[in-house]
């Protein structure tokens, strides 16, 4: 596709394009899709489409509404748009636009005075926990508050969540009962105090477009184009909200890639994108495969882990092509447990910056929060600056409260004063802590870190709007604060693998990739979540520009037993010469595992049908009353070892024996899951309840 003749309105905002980008951003008004790949350009893509259909005269800024998933992610938009001329259009998340629209609204659909957001559940979950008889431990509260986000994410009631999740066979914290019982009454305690919680937001502000015509007709006047960035982690709220916006109107730009979908234990699913034409059959559909972010060697592994997921959908069949130049091959590591894993991956990351690489742009991801902890201490003993994404936020820190009031006094007192913004923000900020030279490290440096970012902030201010003062940047501030936009602060970052996505470095380790925890224990039996789990790693493998690293333990805790072996996910991806390519392969089923359908004796190959011991397809004969106390039990237990309920065992795993109703360790030991250990362990306990002689 050539470039677009100069006589057109805002060709010269094309140039840079590659050709799809191109086409999406000046694609006609009306439903547009983008099938965007990891590291294809997809915000430079959609801002340059909002400043295209602006600029053209399709639409004027302050009616487009472009909502994603992320504040930071709003927030690099934003300023992407006014790096392009662009302002006054809205770029948020859908929480903010709807805590927006609805305080607007509020007088006028509801009539007395508004009410306050809840901060925070889990006090008032525990209330309605205590009221019904259920556990109030913290841990059980997460679940239980986890639950309720699902549920109200899902447009589920508590009069509906029995049904649904039991159809859904969702591993849940307390029997299905009892869980809407705690729903209900959090839902009661929350109404009765005059409060709201976050998905309270997207239900009001739609009802309130739905219900009140007059509200409806007066959004639908002020906002007329809409643009959706991941729009594969919408959930069927955010939907409806969206369906709410636009009234039936179809000027409608969606971004995403099923490949990226990482969110469906919280509702979102890639439905309503990989439907998208079958909605809207005249719409624009672009495909970017372009990658620009990594290296061919990164691409390559991140188009061999998702290639290799079973029944992948048409929309979601994208192959990356790497445009960077080569960079190094992606380096495995095997360790002989999880210390001497975190210490060399330390003393990796002491290399990459000993070799002028900044901190700021090395990352570790793992797959659960627990496992930070160990690589806290291998940096600290390096003295290795680090954040830990999803800690203290940036603008809740002291020393940056102290500076931005310092900051806002400054543009008070001299709002004409001129200079070099970078420099002026330095000077006043001197007296609270910013000195000529870094200190030598510590806590010290970790608080002059944060005001050297504020500086920072300052010069890229100053790279995109012309001559700024003091105020214009302060305000800027105050936004970023608003959305939780943090500036860059120098440190290596330590995240989740779902707390990544959305970010990349330079450099990237993903560690911990063994058998139980990539996939995660619990996933083990359901092919929709062993394939969420792989699209997980692939994020993590995306993140990374130029260096990337995988490396698992064979042990816990030094000197425990070498029983693990590397992740699934990784067999055929190590080079044949790798001394780890060989070992740990995973081991052939156990004799005495039935392999064929109790039902109709067909041979069974799946996983899941594996652990049922019949085909997906043939009925369910499971004993829902045999289910429940298995369940309940399952919670006791789990309550007294400590540890979360699918370590005892999986819901397919209790699903199994509720159907196959095993009468003796025989029996219960054919089951796929339960092995010796976990016989003897639980099996008399089991059979117990199947023989119905109690809970235990």
């Amino acid at each position: 596709m050539g470039s677009a003749p100069s006589s057109k309105p805002g060709s010269g905002l094309l140039d840079g394009l590659d050709p799809e980008q191109r086409a999406a951003a000046c694609a006609p008004r009306g439903p547009v899709c983008v099938l965007a790949g990891a590291g294809t350009g997809k915000t430079r893509t959609i801002t340059h489409r909002i400043a295209y259909l602006v600029r053209s005269g399709h639409v004027a800024a302050g009616q487009v509404l472009a909502v994603t998933f992320t504040a930071r992610a709003a927030g690099e938009m934003r300023t992407r748009l006014r790096a392009l001329g662009v302002e006054g259009a809205q770029a948020r998340t859908f929480h903010a636009a709807a805590m927006r629209q609805l305080r607007y609204f509020w007088p006028r659909v509801v009539g007395d005075q508004q009410w306050d957001l809840l901060d925070g559940k889990l006090r008032m979950v525990g209330q309605a926990a205590n009221r019904v008889g259920v556990n109030t431990e913290a841990e059980v509260l997460r679940d239980l508050a986890g639950e309720i986000e699902w549920a109200k994410a899902s447009l589920v009631g508590p009069d509906d969540y029995a049904a649904v999740t039991l159809r859904a066979q969702r591993d849940i914290p307390e029997p299905a009962a009892r869980v809407a019982e705690v729903y209900r009454a959090y839902e009661e305690i929350k109404n009765g105090a005059r409060l709201l919680d976050f998905d309270d937001l997207l239900l009001h502000t739609t009802a309130a477009l739905e219900e009140h015509s007059a509200v409806a007709e007066e959004f639908r006047d002020r906002y007329r184009c809409f643009v959706v960035d991941e729009y594969q982690d919408v959930t069927p709220l955010q939907q409806r909200l969206l369906d709410a916006w636009l009234g039936g109107r179809d000027d409608l730009t969606v971004v995403g890639d099923a490949n990226q979908t990482i969110y469906s234990f919280g509702g979102a699913s890639p439905r309503q994108l990989l439907e998208f034409t079958r909605r809207f059959p005249e719409a624009t559909v672009v495909r970017l495969e372009r990658d620009y972010r990594s290296t061919p060697q990164v691409v390559e592994l991140a188009n061999t882990v998702i290639g290799a997921a079973k029944d992948r959908p048409a929309g979601s069949r994208l192959r990356l092509v790497g445009q960077r130049p080569d960079g190094p091959p992606p380096r495995f590591a095997e360790y002989e447990d999880e210390t001497a894993e975190a210490e060399a991956t330390a003393h990796r990351i002491r290399e990459l910056l000993d070799s002028g690489i900044p901190a700021s742009e090395v990352a570790v991801l793992y797959r659960v929060n627990a496992q930070s902890e160990a690589y806290e201490q291998a940096l600290t003993e390096l003295d290795i600056p680090y954040l830990v994404r999803g800690g203290e936020r940036f603008f809740d820190r002291r020393e940056v409260r102290q500076a931005m009031a310092a900051l806002r006094t400054a543009a008070a007192r001299d709002a004409d004063r001129r200079g070099d913004l970078a420099t002026v923000v330095r000077s006043v900020l001197h007296p609270v802590g910013l000195s000529e030279q870094p200190p030598s490290g510590g806590a010290a440096k970790e608080r002059w870190d944060a005001l050297l970012a504020l500086v920072e902030l300052a010069e890229e201010l100053e790279n995109t709007v012309e001559a700024p003062e003091l105020a214009r940047y302060v305000a800027e501030l105050e936004q970023r604060a608003a959305a939780q936009h943090p500036p860059t602060v120098e440190g290596i970052t330590l995240a989740s693998l779902h707390a990544a996505k959305g970010l990349e470095w330079a450099a990237v380790f993903l560690v911990g990739l063994a058998e139980g925890t990539v996939p995660i224990q619990h996933a083990d039996g359901d092919s929709g979540a062993i394939e969420e789990e792989r699209r997980l790693l692939y994020v993590g493998i995306t993140r990374a520009r130029e260096r990337l690293e995988l490396s698992w333990a064979l042990a816990r805790g030094a000197g425990g037993r070498r029983q693990r072996r590397r992740s699934r996910f990784l067999y055929g991806l190590l080079p044949e010469h790798h001394p780890a390519a060989r070992a740990g392969r995973p081991q052939p089923k156990a004799a005495g595992k039935r392999t064929s359908c109790r039902v109709c004796g067909c041979t069974l190959t799946a996983t899941m049908e594996v652990k049922l011991g019949r085909c997906t397809g043939c009925p369910s004969d499971v004993d829902e009353d045999l289910l429940a106390r298995l369940k309940a039990w399952r919670v006791e237990r789990a309550r007294e070892l400590k540890v979360p309920p699918f370590v005892v065992f999986t819901d397919a795993t209790l699903v199994a024996i509720a159907e196959q109703r095993p009468v003796d360790d025989g029996a219960l030991v054919s089951i796929s899951g339960i092995g010796a250990n976990k016989l003897e362990r639980f099996g008399a306990e089991v059979l117990a309840v199947v023989h119905g002689s109690g809970s235990r």
